[in-house]
């Protein structure tokens, strides 16, 4: 028969009740769960939300060996605000200290100032008009970083984990000739010495179409080759208008000049040279 601990409890030899009250359990050391946010300033100052069990009556908090100042603690002991100490950039163990001991450890990172980028040298420093140079970009402080060539966007920009090198692949330029080389990153920009030279290649052109149109001139066309970037036509002698060139330097659009009723000669010049187009063009 189980002992009545109701109206008549059972009393030990001692004349005390065995059942009631339980013992008390001794003190437990707190338990941290998490620190909020997980990382900050190196000169500390900002507040930071710890999370647990236990964290009241608080003795001390430290941070990486640095005391933080307790700006408030939960009665319940679930959470405690502190204002976390300078300290050098890194990764550093945060213990919370009551009279019933020290707790585990939960990490915390203080990040350094972020510095804009320092570039000192690329590599090739010049490659074809038509883009697709591999490249690689040194100096310091990459991370992040985008990189333009005369206002363009590279592609493929991977930045090395040190942040002290880059690498991409060079867009396609709006002609032959050296283009400003730019390093943009959240920190600032900075500009490659010496730039990127877009070597001058000479042009082809295979077709025009249509190879024919009124003498009156104001026919569109296309003319369709490669390394065509920077191209200006004449037709019969005289300059084309409204031309411009694709990215690519594959294709060029213009507008026919008014020339004599025939056969007419149709030349391409770019910086790196010229070429007549197949056939020509045919005034009616």
């Amino acid at each position: 028969m189980l002992p009545n601990i109701g109206s008549h409890p059972v009393l030990n030899a001692a004349g005390q009740n065995p059942f009631w009250p339980f013992p008390p359990l001794p003190p437990q050391p707190p338990v941290l769960l998490a620190a909020v946010p997980t990382s900050g300033p190196t000169t500390g100052g900002n507040t930071v939300l710890l999370i647990g069990m236990g964290l009241n009556n608080i003795t001390s908090v430290s941070f990486g060996g640095n005391p933080a100042i307790v700006l408030s603690q939960d009665f319940l002991g679930l959470l405690a605000a502190v204002s976390a100490p300078a300290h050098a950039a890194g990764t550093v163990p945060v213990t919370v200290t009551t009279a019933a001991g020290t707790s585990n450890v939960v990490n915390y990172t203080y990040q350094g100032p972020v510095l804009p980028p320092t570039v000192s040298a690329i590599s090739p420093t010049s490659g074809p008009v038509a883009g697709g140079t591999p490249f690689t970009i040194t100096g310091a402080n990459l991370a992040g970083a985008t990189v333009l060539f005369g206002g363009v966007p590279a592609v493929g920009v991977t930045v090395d984990p040190t942040g002290n090198s880059l690498t991409g692949v060079t867009p396609p330029g709006l002609g032959a000739g050296n283009v400003t080389v730019t390093v943009i990153s959240p920190a600032g920009t900075a500009n490659v010495p010496g730039g990127f030279t877009y070597d001058a290649v000479a042009p082809t052109a295979a077709t025009i179409t249509p190879n024919s149109g009124p003498a009156a001139g104001g026919t569109p066309f296309v003319i369709a080759g490669t390394g065509l970037q920077g191209g200006s036509v004449t037709i019969g002698g005289s300059p084309a208008t409204g031309v411009t060139v694709d990215p690519t330097g594959t294709l060029l659009f213009g507008t026919t000049p008014a020339g004599a009723v025939g056969n007419q000669p149709v030349v391409v010049t770019t910086s790196g040279g010229s070429a007549t187009v197949p056939g020509g063009f045919n005034y009616a």
